[in-house]
């Protein structure tokens, strides 16, 4: 039989087929596989089968035969291979997501991740994604964040960055989460605040999807009899993909997926691809949570420690002022019964001494200096008895004002004027009277000896979210040091240990007595002091 095309040769020469390249030789001395490779398509075979049948060969029906039942193989074969290879990429995507996220504790990193590979077009590539979230007693499912454009003009511009940069999956979710986390969050906000559910409603069709553990593909949402109207027109879409969160039993949340912009049809074939990489995200968003949590249970341990060694610290300081308030005390009863005695005496001699007599002098001295004396006692004695709590509800412009008229009396004349600001209808509040009374004297004393005439101290009362607030300012010109520091930090200022002393036990009894004690500097000069107190009883009572 006469051919054209080599196909009925065992071997050949490189000249007889000019369709087999310098580096395909080995094709010359394999029939089989020369004809597998080159034959089937070769004009000249083509021309040969035409040939034989014209002829009326026996072989040519059988031939047809054969060569279609090779093509259907090799389209078949072609076919199989495009899924294999669209598989492996899937497989090695799925991976690099895996990857990511198994290394991955911060939640927001997380979830950049996952919608990253949802919304890209190096991913799943659909347009839009939303996550919804169940809160810690999974009571509620509700809308956490949205990623994806608002719009084809937003979509457009996403497209060409991606298209510039040419990122890969891993550098697209890094690159969202340092720059448009925050933005995509809020981006969403009017469609997230619709997305909340009970999980009471199991007939809820999200509700159901996460029951049931299975991802589900609605079509014609507006008309689908398991779809509520609320969601389909929340959502906008009339086909998208429900993808539940489970994880080790517990159910995560949900992940509503659609292609908003292109209206690209979504497959079956899209549903399970995508559900593939629902089980990594949900555990690693667990995981996340829950080292978020750890991390908040860390941190409110290591306040909480920080406050008891504060606790234990003010105990024993509060110890050492109750000690030496009962010796303070002690000391000062026992010199003051001498002492009036002595001041008592020389002024029942001063009142019938002559007015030129020399004895006159010395015995107004020694008045005036017992005077002194009694008055340092009276101190002593109020500060000692301060150190015994008695906790009542008082009035604090009462208070105020009662410290106000004795300020006023002492600074007549010194060049300091004192102004009192009280806001009206103050309510009642619970604090121990005499040691906020004492404190704040000791604060405007300081003050007034530290300040240079003309010099000034307000004294006022406010009510700010649910408190009272005594304010004192004075006009005092800090020395190099903080002027305040000084004040919190007593026992290493520039004044007398005496003022010293006081102070320390002032700040130990405001930061004890009140919700909050600060001081700061003024804007031009001075300081400014801020004693806050609750208006609500348990909130006030110190242990």
């Amino acid at each position: 039989m006469q051919t054209e095309c080599c196909w009925t040769k065992e071997v050949i020469t490189p000249d007889q087929c000019r369709n087999i390249s310098t580096n395909e030789m080995d094709l010359l001395s394999s029939l089989e596989r020369r004809f597998l490779a080159k034959c089937i398509e070769c004009p000249l075979f083509v021309g040969d089968q035409e040939r034989l049948t014209k002829e009326g060969n026996p072989t040519a029906p059988l031939l047809r035969i054969l060569i279609a039942e090779i093509n259907r193989k090799n389209s078949k074969l072609n076919t199989l291979v495009g899924f294999l290879d669209s598989r492996n990429l899937e497989i090695q995507f799925l991976h690099e997501i895996v990857s990511v996220l198994q290394t991955s504790l911060e939640l927001d990193e997380v979830l950049s991740v996952a919608l990253t590979a949802i919304t890209s077009g190096k991913g799943f590539g659909m347009n839009r994604a939303f996550l919804l979230l169940t809160d810690k007693d999974r009571t509620i499912l509700q809308g956490y964040m949205g990623v994806g454009p608002r719009n084809y003009q937003e979509a457009w511009e996403i497209w060409a960055e991606v298209n510039r940069d040419d990122l890969s999956l891993r550098e697209m979710a890094r690159h969202f989460h340092e720059t448009k986390f925050s933005e995509e969050k809020t981006k969403f906000h009017d469609i997230l605040e619709h997305l909340t559910f009970p999980m009471s409603d199991e007939g809820h069709i999200l509700i159901r999807s996460l029951n049931e553990r299975r991802a589900i593909l609605i079509s014609d949402a507006f008309h689908h009899p398991d779809v509520e109207a609320h969601l389909a027109h929340t959502l906008g879409v009339d086909t998208f993909l429900i993808l539940p969160l489970i994880s080790r039993n517990r159910r995560i949340g949900v992940i509503l997926a659609d292609n908003f912009i292109t209206h690209k049809p979504i497959t079956q074939q899209d549903l399970h691809s995508m559900e593939t990489l629902t089980f990594p995200v949900a555990f690693a968003i667990e995981r996340a949570s829950l080292y978020e949590r750890l991390n908040e249970d860390l941190h409110k341990l290591t306040v909480a420690n920080a406050k008891l060694h504060e606790q234990q610290e003010l105990i024993v300081r509060m110890e050492k002022m109750a000690l030496l308030g009962k010796i303070t005390s002690s000391i000062a009863h026992s010199i003051r019964n001498p002492l009036t005695v002595i001041g008592g005496f020389a002024r029942s001699l001063l009142k019938n001494i002559a007015e030129n007599d020399p004895k006159k002098e010395p015995l107004e001295n020694i008045v005036q200096k017992s005077k002194q004396l009694e008055d340092v006692l009276s101190e002593v004695l109020g500060y000692a008895d301060s150190v015994f709590p008695a906790m009542d509800e008082w009035d604090v412009n009462q208070l105020l004002e009662n410290i106000y008229q004795e300020v006023q009396k002492k600074t007549e004349g010194a060049g300091i004027s004192v102004t009192l600001d009280l806001a009206s209808q103050l309510p009642m509040t619970y604090l121990d009277y005499r040691q906020i009374s004492y404190c704040i004297k000791r604060i405007i004393a300081n003050s007034i000896k530290a300040m240079t005439p003309p010099g000034e101290i307000h004294l006022g009362t406010k009510v700010e979210d649910d408190e009272i607030v005594i304010e004192i300012r004075d006009t005092v010109q800090p020395p190099e040091r903080e002027a305040h520091e000084a004040f919190l930090n007593s026992g290493r200022s520039e004044l007398d240990e005496a003022c010293d002393m006081e102070l320390s036990f002032c700040r130990v009894i405001l930061e004890n007595y009140s919700k909050s004690f600060t001081v700061e500097r003024c804007a031009g000069k001075g300081r400014r002091y801020l004693l806050h107190f609750s208006l609500k009883k348990e909130d006030s009572d110190h242990e």
